[in-house]
């Protein structure tokens, strides 16, 4: 009977320090969980931030001017370009309401905004359009020169005021 109590007690005591070090390594392992965790906010946060940072545009690329004159036919090149590859997230219009633009963080850009697209040069929609930044793509080497610059008459035509017949 001796023995059995002091086996028990042997057991007993072996359970005891193996719960206590399943429940350092548990402890040990949910602390490991939580830091991992915290990191992964913090690192959401500094990407949310850092694409949500204003275009930073080369002085040069602001003054470019666009060498394609406004006409119907650049228009409605244009026009069938953005259609491709814009008006899942600008929207038919412009609005930045495509059926995609939900999924983006930051949102697409208003294009019919006058005040703010009066404020942006030519060039510096050329940039934008050629370079992108997340989420929007770059378009520098799937269109060419002259498509991108039809694309910046297309999206200076959103913000334009709609004429009206008296």
């Amino acid at each position: 009977m001796f023995f059995f109590l002091l086996s028990s007690n042997f057991v007993c005591e072996t359970f005891s320090l193996s719960m206590t070090t399943n429940a350092q390594s548990f402890l040990r392992l949910r602390k490991l969980a939580f830091a991992f965790l915290l990191a992964v906010i913090c690192a959401s946060i500094a990407i949310a931030v850092y694409q949500n940072r204003q275009w930073k545009i080369p002085e040069e690329a602001k003054l470019r001017k666009n060498p394609i004159p406004p006409s119907a036919s650049a228009l409605a090149a244009a026009r069938a370009i953005y259609l491709e590859k814009c008006v899942q997230c600008h929207g038919e219009t412009g609005k930045g309401d495509g059926p995609d633009a939900a999924m983006y963080y930051p949102a697409p850009a208003t294009l019919t905004d006058a005040k703010r697209m009066n404020s942006i040069t030519d060039g510096e929609l050329f940039y934008q359009i050629s370079e992108g930044r997340k989420p929007m793509p770059a378009f520098k080497k799937r269109l060419t020169e002259e498509q991108r610059w039809q694309l910046v008459l297309l999206v200076r035509s959103f913000a334009a005021p709609e004429s009206t017949n008296h």
